[in-house]
């Protein structure tokens, strides 16, 4: 009989208690009316800013769709401002507002936090091997998504 394997059922309860715990963290922190996807959005655009939703879809793994209306809600709250590409009119550009890029530090710490706790007892090497697991796993996903496409 074939063992049974646990890892995405794993990844998926780490997900939520730690999605938990980051929201609650941000909270701490005085960011109130960000939760942990939005925090995924504007940390994506920390890193690349003024970028076409469809990267931004790609690079935070949210649906168009999902990405969508949670931009507009940011929008709303003076997180990020949508704009029409000025070379492509069927492209709509994502940018950061001063107020996104002032929490920056703050995310970072709660950032620095949750790695802490993840990774507390586990050795480097073990760190190290974990996300390199990780990594396969994430693009075995990434290419079978492609192709039922």
């Amino acid at each position: 009989m074939e063992k049974l394997r646990e890892g995405g059922f794993l990844i998926s309860k780490i997900k939520q208690i730690s999605g938990r715990i980051f929201d609650k963290k941000l909270k701490d922190y005085g960011i109130n009316d960000l939760n942990t996807a939005q925090g995924r959005i504007i940390f994506v655009l920390w890193q690349n800013d003024n970028i076409p939703i469809g990267a931004l879809a790609r690079q935070t793994a949210l649906g168009k769709t999902t990405l969508t209306s949670m931009l507009d809600r940011l929008e709303r709250s003076g997180y990020i401002i949508q704009k029409t590409a000025e070379k492509d009119k069927r492209k709509t550009i994502v940018s950061l507002t001063g107020k996104s890029k002032s929490l920056k530090d703050r995310y970072a710490a709660v950032s620095q936090e949750m790695t802490t706790l993840f990774y507390k007892g586990i050795s480097e090497k073990q760190i190290d091997d974990f996300e390199k697991v990780l990594k396969q796993i994430l693009s075995n996903l990434i290419n079978y998504e492609e192709e039922i496409k």
